[in-house]
């Protein structure tokens, strides 16, 4: 498997540093515990030591305020809570390869994209498949791992060098290949998709330059690159979630209809639409501490657009 992510030594700040081996020092702990005690932990730890400390909570209940202002603030709280729980969850997760992939067995596979999905595969076909940062997005990724499918990806690079290094690296080994935004991997990703390859890409990450499109009732700059990709590859648009169960520990993955190629932003639009519907259903399992909105900026052009 090709590797398209940087393996040179990192080189960052003694801040950097530090934090990477902090964070390593707890990943070490963690994996040392059983495979259900660790995950619970990690829940634990995100939402009542970590998120409280690195602001997470007050972002996720920034977020809440924004696109709900009316629901009642001990629903905020819990929803709250549980996002940053999940976030702990997938944190672990992912960095426990072997058990997720011994694990995906359990995952139940359903949805209108499966038999497309097959199909595509014994044609040689490309497929991309697209989620957002939900449940835990690597679930679906790992079921099918463990049916002998290989799936790479496109990631955003981790601003901490050191982290990012083996951040690339445990995505790798899940299912490479693996490529890192930007210019040089989108070119890798596009010709691995060419060759009949599979691959997953996450949208729902603020970005600047990308085209304003109402998710959950508010713009959103949102890349239409997925639908892009798929576009000049020929690869089936499949929409994928990773939907956490009541236990805590085990998924649903969800596989959606393959999108059909039309314009890229009515299909970035149908993406986001069918992951509106998951968080409808289940809004403490998607990332609400991400920066998807920044509202005080909207909120200032608002008052300015306004104003006499």
């Amino acid at each position: 498997m090709s590797k398209q992510y940087s393996t040179d030594t990192p080189t960052g700040t003694w801040g950097d540093w530090a934090e990477d081996r902090a964070l390593r020092g707890i990943i070490r702990t963690a994996l040392a515990l059983p495979y259900e005690r660790r995950v619970a932990l990690m829940g634990w730890l995100v939402r009542k030591v970590i998120a409280p400390r690195v602001g997470y909570r007050k972002r996720a209940l920034e977020h809440l305020n924004y696109i709900w202002p009316d629901m009642p603030d001990e629903r905020k709280a819990e929803i709250a809570d549980g996002v940053c729980d999940n976030f702990g969850r997938v944190f672990i997760e992912n960095y426990s390869v072997k058990d997720l992939l011994a694990r995906a067995d359990r995952t139940i596979l359903t949805g209108a994209g499966l038999a497309a999905i097959k199909t595509a595969r014994q044609e040689g076909r490309p497929v991309l498949f697209v989620t957002g940062h939900f449940g835990n997005f690597e679930a679906p990724r790992a079921a099918l791992v463990r049916q002998g499918y290989q799936i790479g990806g496109l990631y955003r690079p981790i601003a901490n060098p050191y982290f990012n290094q083996h951040y690339a690296q445990n995505m790798h080994d899940l299912s490479g290949p693996v490529f890192e935004q930007g210019r040089r991997g989108t070119m890798g990703l596009v010709k691995h998709l060419k060759q009949g390859g599979m691959a997953v890409l996450l949208f729902d990450i603020y970005d600047s330059g990308g085209v304003p499109i109402d998710f959950i009732g508010k713009p959103a700059p949102t890349l239409t690159s997925a639908a892009e990709i798929a576009r000049k590859t020929g690869a089936l648009l499949v929409p994928f979630f990773g939907v956490r169960s009541a236990d805590g520990l085990s998924f649903t993955a969800e596989f959606d209809a393959p999108l059909e190629h039309d314009d890229p932003i009515e299909q970035t639009r149908a993406m986001t639409r069918a992951l509106e519907e998951r968080i409808t259903r289940h809004p403490e399992q998607w990332f609400w501490i991400h920066k998807r909105w920044k509202p005080k900026r909207q909120r200032r052009r608002a008052a300015a657009t306004t104003a006499p």
